[in-house]
């Protein structure tokens, strides 16, 4: 929860708890693929993001980014754990059924670039969507993203139209 007079986020006892316990277990695969990538420590990144993604637990997956990380998801502009725990939380409230699949692009030493889809269906609506897009990401020697940059575009599908 963020303070909005100091702007600081709080999290209750048992909510540090579970970013505690769901954080050491990804930080841990994680900090194993660290740069210099490979082609197959590339492809290691990528997965490890999109299994990290599709828990669809906002806590763990920001453990993957560092403390001061910079995001840009489409028109929003944020930095920090915190911001993208509360950015990750409303998308899944919005965002129901989400399933993600990620595929490795490009790399270079710290960077990789994904390609990726997802389908979701809209909690008001009820619409089904797959979204195409593009991320750019980067990397600080520890192996966590300190720069994610993602661009994507909403196409509306029938349930029939699912691929996953």
């Amino acid at each position: 929860m963020i303070n909005k007079q100091t702007g600081l986020y709080y999290l209750s006892i048992k909510e540090l708890l579970i970013a505690i316990d769901t954080g050491k277990s990804l930080i841990k695969k994680m900090k194993k693929i660290v740069p210099p990538f490979t082609k197959e420590t590339a492809a290691q990144k990528v997965q490890a993001a999109e299994d990290a993604w599709n828990s669809k637990n906002p806590e763990k997956v920001s453990m993957a980014y560092s403390i001061d990380s910079q995001w840009r998801n489409r028109d929003h502009f944020f930095t920090g754990r915190p911001a993208i725990v509360d950015f990750l939380s409303d998308k899944w409230n919005k965002e129901l059924h989400y399933n993600l699949r990620k595929y490795l692009w490009s790399f270079t030493d710290n960077r990789i670039s994904v390609r990726f889809e997802y389908e979701w269906q809209d909690a008001v609506t009820g619409q089904w969507y797959r979204t195409h897009g593009n991320e750019h990401w980067e990397f600080n020697t520890e192996g966590l993203m300190q720069i994610r940059d993602m661009s994507a575009n909403d196409v509306k599908i029938k349930i029939s139209e699912r691929k996953f």
